[in-house]
């Protein structure tokens, strides 16, 4: 039976777009910056299936013979955040880019989430969120008010001390700023943030939830569940997609978690598609610019890469790819309008250095022809870059 997986590096960036210039990104280039940061990537498996094929990186040299089709992918959503980057791999163009906020949320948002949730807000303005629960955490404690905070991406995100509030009451309060959020204020996420620790010494935990508007049907995932298989999201995947055509979620921790849960489903499924997001490259590295450790995730990934190819079976799509950028050699904190990468690999198939440079939305077209879907009406973008 057909079975697809997809494996999204969060934030792992390709170089910039044509359209950097508008989002202030130019010269953004997450890979190959950090490439460069560390003196060259040690990334043995990502080389020998073509990583370096994708573009031009230190330490990983291009494979002539190498066996996953490599490449690069343009986004034509407008924006360079999380929910447009994975909607646009799964056939759904944001057209229209989500609100943001760069001087705060308005009173028209603020005050019916302090009236309904019966607490105060701190912050409300564009910050980082390491930053941010150092600033403010000491009086959330003494005081009860939520740290409301944005960025330069379409977010609502609240944080609150596991101590002071509890974990449901903050996910609940995250579910009634997702009601208030709609319309012109309709962000694409609410992200519930939660932290631990003493003033001076606050860290995020692990229980960070997500809150997304709900994807446009038809796409990709609805089209394959449509042909009778199964969508089973790994880490954030089910939170990106508002739980929308995800027939099993698998939230996840951490992304070696999440690599673990994605060879279990690979050595037990026998059809479907495992779509998986791990974070970690994005969340605890690209926003805290720090390349080295950003590097060192990505070699956490490459260790256990030969495992998860171990655990297909002949005739299995593999694909790699991302969502957008956030490189960490910038001054920004923020995500980067940047290409995806692209590494397509079909088990006991060697593409022997072939190459597709395309459109995110070519990740969905080629699972769902991959498992059997109908072709996608008129509207939907995408073209399959193999063919089963």
């Amino acid at each position: 039976m057909p079975r697809a997986c997809v494996i999204v590096l969060d934030a792992v960036g390709a170089g910039e777009l044509p359209d950097a210039a508008e989002y202030g990104d130019e010269g953004s280039n997450t890979l190959g910056n950090v490439a460069r940061a560390v003196g060259g990537l040690d990334l043995p498996s990502l080389e020998a299936i073509g990583l370096g094929n994708v573009e031009e990186l230190q330490g990983c040299p291009p494979q002539p013979g190498a066996p996953a089709i490599a490449g690069r992918l343009v986004e034509r959503s407008k924006g360079k955040d999380t929910t447009a980057g994975h909607w646009e791999l799964m056939g759904i163009v944001t057209q229209t880019p989500f609100p943001t906020y760069p001087h705060g949320f308005p009173h028209d948002v603020i005050d019916p989430f302090m009236h309904r949730t019966g607490r105060g807000v701190l912050g409300n303005k564009p910050a980082s969120g390491t930053e941010i629960i150092q600033e403010l955490g000491e009086e959330h404690q003494k005081t009860g008010k939520w740290i409301v905070y944005t960025s330069a991406d379409s977010v609502f995100q609240i944080a609150a001390h596991e101590d002071t509030v509890p974990l449901e009451e903050l996910y609940e309060a995250s579910r009634t700023a997702r009601e208030i959020l709609t319309g012109k204020h309709a962000v694409g996420r609410v992200i519930a943030r939660p932290f631990k620790g003493e003033p001076g010494n606050y860290e995020r935990t692990p229980n960070r939830h997500d809150f997304s508007l709900e994807p446009k049907r038809p796409n990709y995932l609805s089209l394959v569940r449509d042909a009778g298989m199964k969508v089973h999201g790994v880490g954030k995947i089910g939170d990106i997609f508002a739980g929308r055509d995800i027939d099993d979620s698998h939230p996840t921790k951490s992304n070696i978690e999440g690599i673990a849960q994605t060879e279990r489903l690979l050595r037990e499924l026998d059809e479907g598609l495992i779509f998986v997001n791990l974070v970690e490259t994005d969340m605890l590295w690209g926003h805290r610019n720090d390349p080295v450790n950003f590097h060192r995730c990505l070699q956490d990934f490459d260790r256990r890469l030969p495992d998860l190819l171990d655990a297909l079976r002949p005739g299995d799509l593999f694909i790699l790819t991302s969502d957008h950028g956030c490189d960490p050699t910038t001054p920004s904190t923020d995500h980067s309008r940047e290409h995806a990468l692209l590494l397509t690999y079909v088990a006991g198939r060697y593409a022997n250095g072939a190459r597709h440079d395309g459109e995110f939305s070519d990740v969905g077209a080629t699972v769902n022809a991959w498992l059997g879907g109908k072709p996608p009406r008129r509207g939907i973008p995408g073209q399959p870059i193999v063919t089963p």
